[in-house]
């Protein structure tokens, strides 16, 4: 911060923005000329400098009171009553009213004395009979009470210009509260309907000098009711004593800086007052007054109002502390709320957008992203995908860190520039070790966000052949200041990323957990099944095992009695017989089968190179008789791979769907096609791997099998006919075909509709090793 220059107050100094942060305003050497000055010293009692205008004012020029006493205006009587409150004065005011009894004419004025700087200062300001009367207590009492009962910060601010507008009657009563770059923005204002609205504008900081923003916190008020007047200098300018100007800080009268003269008139305001807001002895903001005509308000009517922006001081923790309780209130509820959608989703990152809130919604910011499985979801105002993977890789590198927040992206990494229009501002939770996994949002450069008062004002202005800077030019210096910057992440917001970030790691463990407890549960039932199908496998076989012998002598008996004593029975008794030896030979096709599944489960696989020409070729010599008897063509589409596998348990699948695409055809002549797919134009409809696996087929033009069947055919004794339909059979031929390609890593499905013909798939591995 530049201190004062004090070389600035010689008469050939000129006071422009290249230096007017090193003006000493609190030593003007001159006031404003709707009142006079007396400034006496506290041992003499004596005045020792005197405001110019007493000549305009009161007919006794300011050098004839030099060294005279109060007595030289007021009554003695009167005098030596306020020579009594000279010793309790200190910075803060006290207001009397006085005669000038010694003055013709014996004039009111309204006497404001204060203690500084070594001198006793005495303000007279003209009584203004047109000026409007203070407001009884119970209007001072109403204003109060709707401050104190205003639940948010904005409303507080709206009630606290209506009031200080309607005690003044200026045009326009407007809060301007200071970023944390000192930059201002107007957020409350009350105005004529006539005057251009300002709320929303922003300022920058160096509309406010340093030693002027330092001025008012000693002094709360200041008011201008002339910004046209000419500034009346003291006499002498210089303190005798002292040999400068006396520090006017605290004096109501004090004239302010031609800079700012100059400001009020770019903004067309005529007259102005000021109320500083103050918190934790900082500069919070101000109450700014406005009128487009010059308005003088009385002494009383000031004091008021500053008794308003004290009591506005005093209440704002409060209010913030209402408003920041309201947010975090909220951004918890919508936390809550986002957590209910995380936990219901089988898939969290659905959760985190498809329901509102959204991820986005939580808190203030322009957008967010969701960066999980290398899949990003973008919502709201957000850079692009690609800017977005870059600026993964920069976290993995610069921020590992589990939560990372900036204001500024651009001045860490100059990639930034091409997205600061939506991320100047980032903060980022990492989800997971797996890299790239991270929540994001986004906040936009300010200046972007903004409307900037006066931003088209011009630059510089001529004056007496030189080129000087105009307030308004004070516009670029800030942006350049703060360019590529966003409004900073508040500490409950970085709070409430911690708090997702660590919620959606506890979902994901818990799912981790139930996926572990569920695998585990899954892995026994496996161990048992595999078990039990162990044992039923060998109860199967041995349970056919021994059943065949029996069964195999009754049904040998049987035939015996119908040889030797069919001529001795009736026609019941031999037809009692006959079924006998019917259903002993169903039932022991059915041991049979049942014989063949349980062997097929329960055998190893010899597994060595098969050549499936060869192996097809000695299938259809085995099966050439049933073909020629039933007039069926074989036709196979080759040359056919060969495979790893148990050469007789492929013969057993290769025979079982040849001897089905016979039997299962109402055509007189019947045509069956073998192939391998990817060499000719069958394809199933299921995929396959073609990189791993083998896929032949068997194809018909049969009678077909309706999709609703096409699980049932593969359990075992399943029959879609009737036993005297399609030559008979058990059922469970499928069932074994199936369990033996299961067997060697592959699978059996069939693809067919009613009335036009089956074709079977079967796949085989590539490479057993592959399983």
């Amino acid at each position: 911060m530049s201190l004062p220059d004090e070389t600035l107050l010689e008469a050939a100094a000129t006071i422009d923005l290249t230096n007017c942060d090193r003006e000493p305003i609190h030593i003007p050497g001159a006031i404003q000329p709707y009142g006079f000055l007396l400034c006496l010293d506290p041992g003499t009692q004596r005045v020792v400098q005197a405001s110019e205008n007493t000549a305009a004012l009161l007919g006794i020029a300011a050098k004839e009171l030099l060294g005279a006493g109060l007595d030289r205006l007021l009554a003695p009587a009167r005098a030596a009553e306020v020579a009594v409150r000279f010793a309790t004065l200190t910075e803060a005011h006290q207001l009397l009213g006085v005669r000038l009894d010694q003055v013709p004419g014996a004039p009111f004025y309204k006497l404001i004395l204060h203690r500084f700087d070594g001198l006793l200062w005495l303000e007279f300001e003209p009584l203004d009979e047109a000026a409007p009367t203070p407001p009884d207590l119970s209007v001072l009492n109403a204003a109060m009470s709707e401050m104190l009962a205003a639940g948010q910060l904005l409303t507080f601010c709206q009630r606290t210009v209506e009031q200080v507008r309607t005690i003044t009657g200026f045009d326009r009563v407007a809060i301007y509260r200071f970023a944390a770059d000192e930059s201002g923005e107007i957020i409350a204002e009350d105005r004529h309907p006539d005057v251009a609205p300002w709320l929303g504008l922003h300022y920058p900081a160096s509309d406010i000098p340093q030693q002027a923003r330092a001025m008012y916190l000693k002094n709360w008020l200041r008011f201008i009711p002339d910004a046209s007047y000419v500034p009346v200098p003291l006499v002498p300018v210089r303190n005798p004593a002292s040999g400068r100007p006396p520090d006017m800080t605290f004096a109501v009268l004090r004239s302010v800086s031609p800079i700012h003269l100059e400001y009020l008139h770019n903004l067309g305001s005529a007259a102005t007052m000021t109320i500083s807001l103050i918190q934790n002895n900082q500069l919070w903001g101000m109450i700014t007054c406005h009128h487009r005509a010059p308005r003088l308000v009385s002494y009383e009517l000031r004091d008021l109002c500053q008794f308003i922006g004290k009591t506005f001081s005093a209440l704002l923790n409060s209010k913030e502390e209402l408003d920041q309780r309201a947010y975090q209130l909220l951004v918890r509820e919508r936390q809550a709320r986002l957590f209910e959608h995380v936990s219901g989703q089988v898939n969290f990152v659905e959760g985190l957008y498809r329901q509102s809130p959204t991820l986005r919604d939580v808190f203030d910011c322009g957008g967010a992203a969701i960066c999980f499985g290398n899949e990003i979801t973008l919502l709201g105002n957000t850079p692009t995908e690609p800017q977005i993977r870059e600026l993964l890789d920069w976290l993995q590198t610069h921020a590992r860190q589990d939560i990372f927040h900036t204001n500024s992206y651009p001045a860490l990494n100059p990639a930034g520039l091409a997205m600061r229009a939506s991320a100047s501002g980032i903060l980022a939770a990492a989800l997971a070790d797996a890299p790239g996994n991270y929540l994001l949002w986004f906040r936009p450069e300010v200046v972007q966000t903004v409307t900037w008062a006066g931003q088209n004002e011009k630059p510089e202005r001529l004056a007496n052949g030189q080129i000087f800077l105009s307030p308004r030019q004070s516009f670029e210096a800030w942006k350049q200041l703060v360019e590529n910057t966003a409004t900073p992440w508040r500490p409950l917001e970085v709070e409430a990323a911690k708090e997702i970030r660590l919620h959606i790691s506890d979902v994901r463990l818990k799912v981790f957990n139930e996926l572990h407890a569920r695998a585990q549960a899954l892995s026994q039932l496996n161990t048992e099944l595999e078990r039990s199908n162990d044992e039923l496998d060998s109860f199967a076989y041995v349970a056919s095992h021994d059943l065949k012998e029996p069964l195999r002598g009754i049904h040998n008996y049987s035939l015996f009695l119908l040889e030797d004593y069919a001529d001795k029975l009736d026609a019941d008794g031999v037809d009692k017989l006959q079924t006998l030896v019917r259903l002993s030979q169903r039932m022991e096709g059915l041991i049979e089968g049942l014989l063949q599944l349980s062997r097929a489960g329960r055998l190893d696989l010899e597994v060595t190179p098969v050549d499936m020409n060869e192996l097809v070729a000695e299938v259809l010599d085995l099966l050439r008789p049933r073909f020629e008897q039933t007039r069926t063509a074989v036709r196979v589409n080759g040359p056919l791979p060969t495979v790893e596998g148990d050469r007789l348990r492929l013969q057993e699948i290769i025979s079982n769907l040849l001897t089905n695409a016979m039997k299962y055809s109402d055509q007189p002549d019947k045509a069956v096609t073998l192939g391998v797919v990817g060499t000719d134009k069958v394809e199933p409809a299921r995929p396959v791997d073609s990189a791993f696996f083998h896929t032949f087929y068997v194809q018909d033009q049969g009678i077909g099998i309706d999709p609703r069947h096409h699980d049932n055919i593969f359990k075992l004794f399943k029959r879609l006919h009737a036993l005297n339909k399609y030559g008979g059979g058990t059922g469970a031929g499928l069932a074994i075909a199936k369990k033996m390609a299961e067997k060697h890593g592959g699978t059996l499905w069939v693809e067919s509709t009613l009335g036009q013909g089956a074709t079977f798939f079967f796949s085989l591995p590539k490479l057993l090793s592959t399983l």
